[in-house]
């Protein structure tokens, strides 16, 4: 039986009626209801084309010939239970192990980055038989019940935090404890983590690891004994361009205990990962118990892995990252230079964030901007971006990987009209109060 076309408004009224209403809409005021996507493009129901700088998911782009094909091919062939021995599981881990330090040449294939972060924090903690963790302050590793309690961006709004969970300030030199202006703010950043370690061994507690995302991590807290694990979930996979991972920018001699690989993985397929060492894998075969994922690695996902890996190398796809990121970059600071509400720019390859304060000085967030200007390229130009932070104040850029110099171009050409239609709107304004005000006065003389 085909499946029936649906109006957007009838496809509206059945999602508030059958899906739970926590799982939110992008553009939740007004969605946009995408029927087909190609490469960095989503078409809408009436054909209308959208530039995607949100889909890091869709890694190659939307709908790549090659992943289709792959998976098409694998599913007529055969799709099973993982615990049937088939090649595509081991000729994907071995692809895998190629690309990272030789020490982290365990796999263990899981569907989302959610289990891959969940499985992790189980490894650490059955390596070292200690169940404390330190995170960074506004983390987040994902939405199972373990992870919610590891990710003070969830858990603050939640039940709060556990006695077994240990927050570091994340290491923002724009608006963290140590800033620009700061010598040594690496350094700083790693000493406050020290320092947090040696509480919790002062109260009789044990850290089992340190969880954080590759990009805002620092090499000192490794210096103690604890593993690291590394969350690649958004950053893996060449998003950052010089690098196929984003925990290499930290040295050639810096590798994890333990790497969780998720979104990009599948490019849009449910593929995630776990990379650890013989020695915490062992650690965990010795509990005992049986672990076993039903999907996780099953040979459709493996072949679509397979073959984002091969579109990756085939396209330069982390050379465009590198060339188009470092172009968008430098337009972004020059839009800086023009608009005082743009108060940092920041990342690197096609992972980059301009963050809107209402005043430089005092770096106030400038959150409705920020929702307005999101807004406006939905709108009126037809490019999806999202807004990120803890004051969603931040613009954030994570096309697809094929995104281009043009594309680029167009994002900042157009954010660069609405802030200055918005800067003039404002001055409009205050002008007009200014009138206002001499007329009164003028009144009352």
């Amino acid at each position: 039986m085909a499946l029936r076309t649906l109006g957007k408004e009838e496809t509206l009224a059945m999602r508030s009626r059958l899906i739970g209403q926590s799982c939110r809409l992008f553009y939740s005021d007004d969605p946009v209801k995408i029927v087909r996507a190609r490469g960095q493009y989503l078409y809408d129901e009436n054909n209308q084309r959208y530039l995607d700088c949100i889909s890091n998911v869709h890694h190659v782009g939307h709908c790549h010939p090659s992943i289709t094909k792959a998976a098409a091919a694998q599913m007529d062939l055969l799709n099973t239970n993982t615990r049937f021995l088939h090649d595509n599981i081991v000729v994907y881990a071995e692809r895998l192990a190629a690309a990272l330090p030789e020490k982290l040449g365990v796999f263990y294939f899981v569907n989302s980055g959610s289990e891959a972060n969940d499985l992790a924090l189980r490894l650490a903690q059955q390596y070292t038989q200690h169940k404390d963790v330190i995170v960074l302050d506004h983390a987040y590793h994902g939405h199972l019940m373990s992870l919610i309690d590891i990710s003070p961006y969830k858990f603050r709004k939640l039940a709060g935090q556990k006695d077994w969970v240990h927050v570091a300030p994340l290491p923002d030199t724009y608006r963290g404890k140590y800033r620009e202006d700061h010598p040594n703010p690496g350094q700083a950043y790693a000493d406050t983590v020290k320092d947090l370690i040696g509480e919790v061994h002062m109260k009789g507690r044990k850290i089992c690891a340190f969880f954080a995302e590759s990009l805002p991590i620092y090499q000192a807290p490794f210096q103690v004994l604890i593993l690291f694990v590394a969350d690649e979930v958004q950053t893996g996979f060449g998003r950052v361009g010089s690098h196929f991972w984003g925990f290499q920018l930290q040295g050639e001699d810096f590798c994890p205990d333990i790497v969780t690989l998720g979104k990009p993985m599948g490019n849009g397929h449910p593929l995630a990962c776990v990379a650890t060492t013989a020695e915490i894998a062992g650690a965990f075969t010795a509990n005992s118990v049986e672990y076993f994922n039903t999907f996780g690695g099953n040979p459709v996902s493996c072949a679509i892995g397979l073959a984002v890996l091969d579109v990756i190398e085939e396209e330069d796809l982390r050379g465009n990252a590198t060339r188009v990121g470092a172009h968008l970059k430098v337009l972004l600071t020059e839009l800086q230079t023009r608009h005082e509400i743009i108060g940092d720019v920041r990342g690197v390859g096609l992972f980059l964030g301009i963050e809107l304060v209402t005043d430089r000085e005092k770096r106030t967030p400038a959150t409705q901007t920020a929702a307005l200007v999101a807004k406006r390229l939905k709108e009126e130009d037809c490019i999806c971006i999202s807004t990120d932070g803890p004051w969603e104040s931040v613009l954030k850029f994570k096309p697809p990987m094929c995104f281009s110099m043009e594309d680029a171009e167009l994002v900042v050409q157009c954010i660069d009209r609405i802030l200055t239609e918005k800067c003039s709107s404002i001055a409009v304004s205050h002008l007009v109060g200014w009138v206002l005000t001499l007329s009164q006065l003028s009144c009352r003389q």
